[in-house]
């Protein structure tokens, strides 16, 4: 039976509402954050405060949140020529992949995971990686996530699990899976509070924009990591009929 966990934590949307569900489901959870030279830097900072503000809130989760690790990964920035890591213009390369692909990014992620759970005595490592609502990455497919666990599982000789709660699900579900979990946690408001985490505190923004909160929170609106973003919030929140179930946007 596992008991404990380490999440992939950029301090985004979609990691945010896999801690929640670590959190909710293991003794100890820890997280870990990866500096990469990413243009969107920002994230760096919010994850920090993500992880305050859900202590804050939710008393049981705090006292299952252990340590935070940040790794610095700045060679991969080095010798990555992306939209991710140089200040160049979003748009798809010749790959047919979108030019803020990072090649090996999560694969280089997972192998640190992997150490550093072995290190921690963490059974799970928890990736927020997903395959049905993507740009298409490569290193995002549930095949390559099995192939990381394997290979993990192997060369450290000892068992890890990866899981991957957003594999399947779509922008939408997971902002009704983050409300879920909220409202699990505390019954009093907790689906309403944690959605309104998501919406004030993650960054998703691949240009770093937090002037501007918009209804699905801050981020310039364009990129495609907003656009995901916002098409999942509309979609959440016409399935919910328009009721209310998170504070309106502010200016």
């Amino acid at each position: 039976m596992h008991d404990s966990a380490l999440v992939l934590f950029s301090g985004g949307q979609d990691s945010t509402t896999c801690l929640a569900d670590a959190l909710s489901r293991y003794r100890r959870v820890e997280t870990v954050g990866f500096d990469y030279g990413q243009r969107h830097h920002v994230e760096m900072r919010q994850r920090l405060m993500v992880r305050r503000v859900l202590q804050a809130r939710f008393p049981e989760w705090r006292a299952r949140l252990g340590e935070d690790h940040v790794i610095d990964l700045n060679v991969l920035g080095q010798i990555s020529e992306t939209a991710l890591t140089r200040d160049s213009a979003i748009a798809l390369a010749g790959s047919g992949l979108p030019n803020t692909f990072v090649p090996g990014r999560n694969l280089v992620f997972l192998a640190f995971a992997g150490a550093l759970a072995y290190r921690r005595g963490l059974q799970v490592i928890v990736a927020g990686v997903c395959e049905t609502d993507y740009s298409g990455y490569p290193d995002c497919r549930d095949d390559t996530m099995k192939a990381m666990q394997l290979a993990l599982s192997l060369g450290m000789d000892r068992r890890l699990v990866i899981e991957t709660p957003l594999m399947w699900i779509d922008k939408a579900a997971t902002w009704a899976m983050a409300h879920a979990l909220g409202q699990a946690a505390d019954p009093h408001g907790g689906g309403d509070a944690l959605v309104d985490i998501l919406l004030e505190h993650t960054h998703t923004c691949y240009h770093a924009e937090r002037d501007q909160r918009h209804e699905w929170g801050y981020g310039c609106g364009q990129c495609p990591a907003c656009a995901l973003r916002a098409a999942g919030w509309k979609g959440w929140r016409q399935a919910l009929g328009g009721a209310s179930a998170a504070p309106a946007a502010r200016a």
